[in-house]
């Protein structure tokens, strides 16, 4: 099961990756947290692993929005 962690992963960290160098030079910044919230996902899979990591990343996500809050926010 080991490998296969390690696959997903690698596939999370390659979607972040693709996001941070080709979508993300493409829009204006406008991120509301500190860590951007594509390093916080970076930071996070890489800590965690790829199922809880990718969970804290998707609900940081989710509060990227006018009432969700703002300033630093780091991986716990």
């Amino acid at each position: 099961m080991q490998w296969l962690n390690w696959v997903f992963k690698q596939l999370f960290l390659g979607l972040v990756w693709l996001y941070r160098y080709t979508i993300s030079p493409l829009t204006p910044g406008s991120c509301r947290f500190t860590p951007t919230c594509s390093a916080f996902a970076h930071q996070a899979i890489v800590k965690y692993g790829p199922f809880k990591g990718g969970w804290m990343a998707l609900k940081r996500i989710g509060r990227c929005n006018p009432w969700g809050g703002h300033g630093y926010d780091p991986v716990p």
